[in-house]
């Protein structure tokens, strides 16, 4: 099994987005031969400013790599920003959609209130929202269970997709199925 370095361990969470980007979305099979611009809106990013801008320039850097040039995707560097995702509306809703699997991938819509016999207001509201929110993504995919990783589907299908949903584990993770619900 290979070892982490120090630096890969300081820089672990710009490495993760880094491929994230890179890999999640489709983004080289986004298709026609139209010249594309993408614009990237990062949420606060969590370290120094030097680690953040050298995290940006990498983004920035991705247009280079022949998968993205042939796609003819471009980013303008202007177009790369940190932002506050309060004061954007999608990235509001997308904080909802995450905040529900969350709160059920947690197990958090079977909690209740110290010593109360039943689940507050709050936790039913928030299970109701989220059972909402999975009607609407199985209606694009039947049978979607939120503990799966949509990295399954072929890379090239991955721009067309109306919600991707991504559980990272490392590829040498195992689940021991007599543990697994």
């Amino acid at each position: 099994m290979p070892r982490i370095t120090k630096k890969q361990k300081e820089q672990s969470f710009h490495l993760l987005y880094y491929q994230f980007i890179k890999h999640a979305f489709g983004l080289q099979y986004s298709g026609g031969t139209d010249e594309k611009f993408l614009r990237l809106y990062f949420d606060k990013l969590p370290d120094t400013k030097v680690k953040n801008e050298l995290f940006l320039s990498h983004i920035y850097g991705l247009q280079s790599l022949p998968a993205f040039s042939n796609a003819r995707l471009k980013i303008r560097r202007s177009d790369i920003v940190e932002i506050e995702s309060h004061e954007h509306i999608i990235l509001q809703c997308m904080d909802i959609v995450l905040g529900a699997m969350a709160f059920r991938l947690n197990d958090l819509h079977k909690e209740k209130p110290t010593g109360a016999y039943r689940r507050g207001k709050r936790t039913i509201a928030k299970e109701k929202l989220y059972k909402h929110i999975l009607k609407l993504i199985r209606s694009f995919y039947p049978n979607f269970n939120i503990g799966i990783n949509m990295d399954k589907f072929p890379a090239e299908n991955r721009w067309q997709m109306p919600y991707k949903h991504w559980k990272f584990t490392p590829k040498d993770f195992n689940i021991d199925e007599k543990k697994y619900k």
